[in-house]
């Protein structure tokens, strides 16, 4: 049992920002529109899978970070920018819902080596 509540907590941590993002993003009435155009565009990393693993995994890790959402949602609530905000809070919701079905930052070696499935 303990050898997986690293995993566990790591998939918790995922619903937390699923519904974090999801709550903020309506709690502003932001509307659906832009969620459903978006939701899976960060996705859209995977074509870097055709130039190779290791090009691919730095595609799809660079859109699945939260380093760069966090920091797109700072400057849109510091500057009062209501889009960077909304693109930054369903960019989370995205990372979140992947976290929480799994789905990790990628290794060079292949697409399924992730670091949830190293813990």
């Amino acid at each position: 049992m303990l050898e997986r509540l690293p995993r566990t907590l790591l998939r918790l941590e995922g619903l937390a920002v699923l519904v974090g993002a999801l709550v903020l993003y309506f709690h502003a009435d932001f509307g659906w529109l832009l969620l459903v155009v978006l939701i899976l565009a960060p996705d859209l990393s995977f074509a870097g899978y055709a130039f190779g693993a290791r090009v691919g995994a730095v595609a799809y890790d660079a859109l699945h970070t939260e380093v760069f959402p966090v920091l797109l949602g700072t400057v849109g609530v510091a500057a009062g920018t209501e889009g960077a905000t909304r693109v930054a809070l369903i960019w989370l919701a995205h990372i979140g819902a992947d976290r929480l079905l799994g789905y990790g930052l990628k290794y060079p070696t292949a697409f399924e080596d992730t670091h949830l499935q190293r813990l």
